[in-house]
């Protein structure tokens, strides 16, 4: 993901930090814990590129920059990233998605990322292209 720039603090979060009991913030149903905190802990790696965006979405949600550093191909990451904790992600939607799967070596995930600042609510639309290399999948850039 590119997008996104903002961080998330949920009621009875601090510092970033979600509860392993908290709805995870990519929509999955799961709680934290049992979705994206287990990748941004790095207990596992992501085995789909879509997992891989939802957790990058959740990082973005939770404030989390060195999970979005780490998961950004070397060829494109930044140097540094610097979240906004005044944008609030509120939603996401998968539109589409081709290959990306465990035993794929790239693929694409389409997404609409919800949000909101200064008070007004918007959205970020992306197709993002993702590659496996080493077993681990890295964000590599939006398409067109």
């Amino acid at each position: 993901m590119r997008g996104p720039v903002g961080a998330h603090r949920a009621p009875g979060h601090t510092e970033g930090v979600i509860a392993p009991t908290s709805r995870c913030p990519c929509l999955s149903g799961e709680t934290y814990g049992d979705c994206c905190g287990r990748f941004h802990s790095g207990a596992l790696q992501a085995p789909t590129a879509e997992t891989l965006m939802r957790s990058r979405y959740s990082a973005f949600a939770v404030g989390d920059a060195d999970y979005l550093l780490r998961t950004w191909h070397p060829t494109t990451r930044p140097t540094t990233l610097d979240l906004d904790a005044d944008q609030t992600w509120v939603g996401l939607d998968i539109l589409a998605r081709t290959a990306g799967g465990p035993l794929d070596s790239s693929g694409t995930v389409e997404f609409v990322a919800h949000y909101r600042y200064g008070g007004q609510r918007d959205s970020l639309h992306e197709h993002s292209r993702f590659v496996r290399e080493h077993g681990r999948w890295l964000y590599v850039d939006a398409l067109g």
